[in-house]
């Protein structure tokens, strides 16, 4: 039973990358592969400033920030240099990794016996609980602030602007801005859930985040299954699935680790997976129309 609460643990940490693509890539419509390096990013502020001895409601803020500057650069190059979106974002992402390396000093950064956000908050006796207690409120709290924000004017020009950037223009709209926001937003939920897992795992490591955007890709890709197979328009639901997404998408890998299927693989299964995921509403939308 730990093991699958484990993985569910797992999914709400990487709840922050889930919402972040779900933005980039289905309100901007932006391949936003930024994802890898400022992931990384957030692990990386995160243990510094633990290590440190500072509390992990500072790094919280600092996160952030770092995660949307990232994000911001990005749509920066590829709204204001004109260069291709995914470009803009690979040339960051790859920039990053030296990045990263530079502020950690070395591949990996233990934090065993520093105080985390796990350790500062006791809602449990049982460790798993508490953890599970955490993290769960954390990804409302998170979910909520995303889902108001998207409910306002401002939010309602970000999805107008992804919808139809010619339209949202005439109306007055800086749709360069509002992809630079986007972006840095996207990144920041992005670094927050580096925030979550460095603490969660007990380090940070440089090769952390490579191919990571798949995890965010898969947990959106599931969720858009259920949004359209059941007609959602929902903000709120829509959001709700991303999350279940993310979480869906750890409790399939767990399963596929306790059916004994060798962890070398797990990628490989990984991307399997996404690809049914992707394939199945195909077939079936395609075998609807022949009728």
């Amino acid at each position: 039973m730990d093991f699958y609460l484990t993985a569910i643990l797992q999914g709400f940490c990487f709840s922050g990358i889930a919402l972040g693509i779900f933005i980039s890539m289905k309100i901007f419509n932006i391949p936003d592969i930024t994802t890898d390096g400022s992931y990384t990013l957030g692990a990386v502020f995160t243990a510094i400033v633990l290590m440190h001895h500072i509390s992990t409601f500072i790094a919280l803020p600092l996160v952030i920030i770092v995660g949307a500057l990232s994000g911001a650069l990005t749509g920066f190059i590829h709204t204001k240099l004109k260069i291709n979106a995914l470009l803009a974002g690979i040339l960051v992402m790859y920039s990053l990794y030296s990045v990263n390396l530079t502020l950690m000093g070395r591949s990996n950064l233990p934090l065993i016996n520093v105080p985390g956000i796990f350790n500062v908050l006791n809602l449990s006796n049982n460790a798993n609980l508490n953890s599970f207690f955490i993290l769960f409120t954390f990804v409302v709290l998170i979910a909520l602030i995303i889902g108001f924000l998207l409910k306002t004017d401002f939010g309602i020009a970000m999805r107008a602007t992804g919808d139809s950037e010619t339209m949202i223009r005439s109306l007055g709209v800086n749709t360069d801005r509002m992809k630079i926001i986007g972006l840095a937003l996207a990144n920041s939920l992005t670094a927050l859930s580096g925030y979550l897992v460095s603490q969660y795992q007990g380090f940070t490591d440089i090769n952390m985040g490579i191919g990571i955007v798949i995890v965010g890709l898969g947990s959106v890709i599931i969720a858009e299954t259920f949004i359209n197979f059941f007609n959602i328009t929902s903000v709120w639901l829509s959001l709700g699935l991303v999350l279940l997404g993310a979480v869906i998408f750890q409790l399939v890998l767990a399963i596929t680790l306790d059916l004994g299927v060798d962890a070398n693989l797990l990628k490989l299964v990984t991307a399997v997976f996404v690809l049914v995921v992707i394939i199945i509403p195909r077939l079936k939308f395609n075998s609807l129309t022949k009728f």
